[in-house]
């Protein structure tokens, strides 16, 4: 019976091992330090701030592995003889006192679905007490004990985690300062005016955002307990806790040689990591996730691809972006080799109380080969964009603000080529707000008819039926 051996128990991983005994009857074994279930790492934020208990983060009841022939592991993979097929584990994490401390596991199929880790920049400081990032239950456990003592906190890095964070630490009555390198938030992503209107938002609930500012160091006191930090500007501000969330990266550290340099000119370059592994940011995956050493693949995270399909990343860290490569990955595995195809890029997000969804492509700076359409209701709480070619006047993506979308109907107006006029007349279709909620179709229409001299009426209702 063949072994399927997975490292990693996030979505990547649970999706592959799931699909793998839908349709094999291979052994399988994942293993996680982090934790000895599968949970929902997007709903973290929510046990803290206490909606929910962690057990409520986890898909699946604790049968259902067993159930399902999914032997679970917890302990960290120490290192790997990719020659003989073997992983060799540290200390392992299970509460048995009896358990063998080491130990190893063959596999003849192996899957490296290692996820992220929080980015740190050799700031002063970094590694004091009351400094993390937030991404794994150990740094939920870690900030829940911190919390007590915080009175204030000053959050690092602009982006979405960021926003998490700092809705968290709000909901505990602490007072947040959020330091934003750029101008406006997350205005390398989003056009300005969706900039503009996040900005306003997250300053409405009681969010001191500091833009065009960036961490010089973080200051401690004689216990080694963070108390300050300090500004490249010159600024102290006082604090008993520092969220650090510039990002993430690929976690492969357990596949890094203590020195390696870049070979080669192709793109993208790359390094040799342990056994002969080709890793750069992270581990490089051909179209099929298949990496360059061979039964070895990698998914989610931690994965750089060397080819990306068209319109997307060679990085791409999103939740659905693992589950997809998991399901593709669990094809090739079980004997039908698979391209990985994550279709029309979308995310979505949500800002305080602002939902945001986005659908194909919608950068920061227009590209010169299209036009787009701007509305924004009166609140500057609701807003639509949809970029669309210039040539064919083609749909090429939206952001929506407020207004929830239908995905299915996003991607086949965009993958078909629909025109700006056939969406905005058909509008409605899309809306996926719940019964009973403001529509603002007819609102959008009339903006759009006002500015380019047309006069089109709205054609279908709410719903796809």
């Amino acid at each position: 019976m063949q072994h399927v051996v997975i490292i990693g128990n996030g979505i990547s991983g649970i999706t592959a091992a799931r699909h793998i005994r839908k349709q094999s009857d291979c052994k399988i074994t994942v293993i996680s330090g982090e934790t000895e279930h599968f949970f929902s790492r997007t709903a973290l934020m929510y046990v803290y701030m206490g909606h929910m208990k962690f057990e409520h983060t986890k898909p699946y009841e604790d049968w259902f592995w067993e159930k399902n022939r999914i032997e679970l592991k917890r302990a960290w993979v120490k290192t790997i003889d990719f020659d003989e097929k073997k992983l060799y584990f540290s200390v392992p994490i299970d509460e048995d006192k009896d358990a063998k401390i080491g130990g190893s596991i063959s596999y003849d199929k192996l899957i490296f679905a290692l996820g992220s880790t929080s980015n740190k920049f050799g700031w002063k400081g970094q590694n004091l007490k009351g400094v993390q990032g937030l991404y794994s239950y150990q740094d939920l456990e870690s900030l829940e004990t911190l919390t007590p003592s915080i009175k204030k906190a000053v959050i690092v890095g602009g982006g979405l985690i960021g926003v998490e964070l700092a809705e968290m630490l709000h909901s505990r009555g602490i007072e947040v300062t959020f330091l934003v390198r750029e101008s406006s938030f997350w205005n390398a992503v989003m056009p300005p005016e969706e900039s503009a209107l996040i900005s306003r938002h997250i300053a409405e609930n009681h969010i001191n955002l500091q833009f065009s500012s960036e961490l010089d160091e973080i200051i401690g006191d004689e216990n080694g307990q963070v108390k300050a930090i300090k500004t490249k500007l010159g600024e102290e501000i006082e604090c008993q806790f520092v969220g650090l969330t510039v990002g993430v990266s690929p976690n492969i550290g357990l596949l890094k040689l203590p020195q390696g340099n870049m070979i080669g000119r192709e793109k993208p370059a790359f390094v040799l990591g342990v056994g002969g592994i080709k890793l750069n940011r992270g581990i490089l995956v051909n179209e099929y996730l298949e990496t360059n050493i061979a039964d070895v693949y990698a998914i989610g995270d931690c994965v750089e691809h060397e080819n990306p399909p068209k319109d997307r990343k060679n990085l791409e860290q999103i939740w659905y972006t693992g589950r997809i490569m998991g399901e593709t990955v669990a094809r090739t595995i079980c004997g039908k080799r698979t391209k990985y195809q994550p279709g029309i890029f979308f995310n979505s997000a949500k800002f305080f109380d602002i939902e945001y969804q986005t659908y194909g492509q919608v950068p920061a700076i227009l590209p010169d080969d299209s036009k787009t359409f701007y509305w924004e209701h009166a609140s500057g709480r609701l807003c639509v964009r949809i970029n669309y070619s210039i040539d064919n006047q083609s749909v090429t993506g939206i952001n929506t603000f407020g207004i929830r979308m239908r995905h299915e109907v996003w991607d086949e107006w965009i993958s078909s080529g629909k025109n700006i006029q056939y969406v905005l007349e058909n509008l409605p279709k899309a809306n996926f707000d719940p019964e009973f909620f403001k529509q603002y179709e007819s609102e959008i229409l009339e903006k759009y008819n006002a500015e380019t001299g047309n006069n089109l009426k709205l054609k279908s209702k709410k719903g796809i039926f």
